[in-house]
């Protein structure tokens, strides 16, 4: 087996598509302290999130390594994702604050805990099935952005259409699922800024 940094990143790419798990090692351990160093630099130091981000990261690259399309340089494809993965967590801390700061103020303290649970969860539910009544080219293109954490460039090339395209879905997608919640959550005008 060659050293680490013998072997070219194509070469690894190769190997992860057809299943090489050795190719999947070294591609981990060539760029997991990079992608470390990068969140704590971004998160101030919050080493639990740099480790769940590298984690998920290479999670999601071998998942979706058959379809892995690499235009440029891998290390890019990386920090695309652990950006992306990054803003979604700051995403999910901002509107869990909003959500608690509504409660505080509206809900006593002993109805805060219990009610904050089952409204969070209604709420994700509805999201949920407003997602799933999305036409299904923009159901898959939001998925694609926000579930799999894929830039708009990689959906573009993995569904063949263009990042106009894909812009375009996921613009109309946010302002369905702005109106439709803030229709029925009076209170969801400033979270709603995060979607």
């Amino acid at each position: 087996m060659k050293r680490l940094f013998e072997t070219s990143d194509s070469e690894l790419l190769m190997g992860l598509k057809k299943g090489d798990s050795n190719s999947f090692e070294m591609l981990f351990r060539k760029y997991k302290g990079k992608i470390y160093n990068f969140i704590m630099n971004a998160s101030q130091g919050d080493f639990y999130l740099a480790e769940e981000i590298v984690q998920n990261v290479f999670i999601k690259i071998w998942e979706l390594r058959d379809d892995l399309v690499v235009e440029g340089s891998f290390s890019t494809l990386l920090y695309t994702m652990s950006k992306n993965m990054y803003y979604n967590s700051l995403r999910r801390k901002v509107q869990d604050s909003i959500y608690q700061e509504y409660y505080k103020s509206n809900c006593g303290e002993s109805d805060y805990l219990v009610d904050k649970d089952v409204e969070y969860r209604m709420l994700e539910e509805e999201i949920a099935r407003l997602i799933d009544k999305l036409p299904p080219a923009r159901r898959q293109v939001y998925h694609m952005s926000r579930r799999e954490h894929r830039s708009n460039k990689e959906i573009a090339n993995a569904l063949k259409i263009s990042e106009n395209t894909v812009e375009s879905h996921l613009t109309k997608a946010n302002a369905f699922l702005r109106h439709m919640l803030s229709a029925r959550y009076t209170w969801l005008p400033l979270l709603m800024i995060m979607f």
